[in-house]
């Protein structure tokens, strides 16, 4: 039988559990499968230890936080730039392209279990107050965090 010492045990997992990491890809799109001015995907339910990049497919986008999960700290990208965000503790980040925002340009990054719902629940009436087209679709993609 072969024995491992904790150290190199715990190296292992660790290695084993950053290969099953993955990178998940946003899209800043002026029009897409659910109309115009969308992140796609706008909804994505991932794990702790995953990233996402958002990549602006076409000009004129960004994507900012409205809500982190506690612990993790606001942010932003830079117009027309991909930016990656590591995905490092577990609730639901909402975020939104500042230039479309009242045209409903709204997306969800669901982190595991949703840990902090209740502030989901209490910020977004105010958010979704400055959507002027469209405030149904982002309703539609708030509700899916489970």
């Amino acid at each position: 039988m072969i024995k491992f010492s904790t150290p190199i045990l715990l190296s292992m997992v660790l290695i084993a559990t950053n290969g099953l990491a993955k990178d998940w890809q946003i899209q800043m799109l002026n029009y897409g499968e659910s109309g115009s001015m969308v992140f796609e995907p706008d909804y994505i339910h991932a794990n702790v230890g995953d990233t996402v990049t958002f990549i602006p497919t076409q000009s004129g986008h960004n994507a900012k936080s409205y809500i982190v999960p506690e612990g993790s700290s606001a942010w932003s990208s830079k117009l027309n730039q991909e930016h990656t965000l590591s995905l490092e503790n577990e609730g639901v980040h909402v975020y939104y392209c500042p230039p479309h925002l009242m045209m409903g340009m709204v997306g969800v990054i669901q982190v595991g279990n949703a840990k902090n719902l209740e502030k989901v629940s209490s910020k977004y009436p105010r958010l979704r107050s400055k959507i002027a087209l469209q405030p149904e679709r982002v309703d539609t993609t708030i509700a899916k965090i489970r």
